[in-house]
């Protein structure tokens, strides 16, 4: 790794917590991931069970009733809540509560208070209904001062309405390069940028996305990936692998909110912490820390399975990712690679 990716990495080592027996359960973490529906079971399930597997105390999918009864089956630690739903058929006659967003999102915000960081968008999909529903809970997460992560076809309702996201710097955008050109196109960025490319290289869009949108922080994903919220730009260029099957982002967004989980541990003074690390610096090291080690998972996997990796293979590298980044926080440091 560079020199400045090691100095980076020491950093987000500070906010990680030790495994202390004064903590109880929910201290270290506690993150709602919301998505999943018919046909899109998998990516709700990466990215909780990242978050429970990098150390989140627990994990929750809110999905659709369809989507809960499969996701269940996948793994018994996830607390599933089937409060999502999707557009009616046309023949089908469904309860109004059912089928008014603000009535459905009113169920999810009653959570809101159990959790500490939310995901939104793996296997959300684009029916109007979980759209809309999605709106109105981002609404309220930004209300309570809520970190999250928005990803997949989340992306689309800040596409569409920037202004729900647009100066709430606990907000994390992860696009991919073909989600992360609709929102610079739909933002006007692409012009805005087209001279700052020329002398600034390709960090330039980055920053002048998150410049657009007030602040947020947006990690762009790519053979690097570049993390900025329009004042700083940080590049993590750990190796990762070479495979591109679907669903490792969901691992990336999973272990973000974990370490956004620490970031309030931190906050919260749970253990004697030093005081090294300033609040405004946090948000940028808690998604730093997770592209390294969703990129050393996608390392891992790759190196053992090559072309036939998928997502499932990344979650099984997750603690060995965080043990070959960061070792035992709290105990001797051998082996790791800092």
């Amino acid at each position: 790794m560079s020199a400045a990716t090691k100095e980076i990495l020491g950093r987000v080592r500070q906010m990680i917590p030790p495994m202390l027996e004064k903590f109880h359960k929910g201290q270290l973490g506690r993150v709602g991931v919301i998505g999943g529906s018919e046909d899109y079971t998998g990516a709700p399930y990466f990215s909780a069970m990242a978050s429970a597997r990098l150390g989140c105390d627990m994990s929750h999918v809110i999905c659709t009733p369809t989507a809960a009864a499969v996701i269940k089956t996948y793994s018994p630690n996830l607390m599933v809540h089937p409060l999502m739903r999707s557009s009616p058929s046309p023949d089908s006659i469904p309860a109004a509560a059912d089928a008014d967003p603000t009535q459905v999102a009113s169920r999810i915000i009653a959570l809101l208070d159990r959790l500490h960081v939310l995901v939104i968008g793996p296997g959300l999909g684009r029916d109007p209904l979980m759209q809309e529903t999605c709106a109105r809970v981002i609404k309220a997460a930004r209300e309570r001062s809520m970190p999250m992560v928005l990803d997949a076809d989340a992306l689309l309702l800040v596409q569409k309405d920037p202004g729900l996201v647009k100066g709430y710097e606990l907000a994390v955008l992860t696009p991919n390069v073909v989600e992360f050109g609709r929102l610079t196109k739909a933002l006007g960025v692409d012009e805005m940028v087209r001279e700052a490319q020329e002398t600034a290289g390709e960090e330039a869009k980055v920053e002048a996305l998150a410049k657009t949108l007030g602040g947020v922080m947006v990690l762009q994903k790519g053979r690097e990936d570049r993390l900025s919220d329009g004042k700083k730009t940080l590049t993590v260029d750990l190796q990762g692998g070479k495979k591109r099957s679907g669903g490792q982002g969901d691992t990336l967004t999973g272990s973000i909110a974990t370490f956004l989980g620490w970031r309030k541990a931190y906050l919260d003074g749970l253990w004697e912490t030093g005081g090294g690390l300033k609040e405004e610096e946090l948000l940028a090291l808690a998604v730093f820390g997770g592209s390294a080690v969703t990129r050393e998972c996608s390392r891992l996997a790759f190196a053992e399975k090559g072309r036939s990796l998928q997502a499932s293979d990344l979650t099984e590298e997750v603690h060995t990712a965080f043990m070959n980044l960061f070792a035992e926080v709290d105990s001797e440091a051998g082996g790791a690679r800092l």
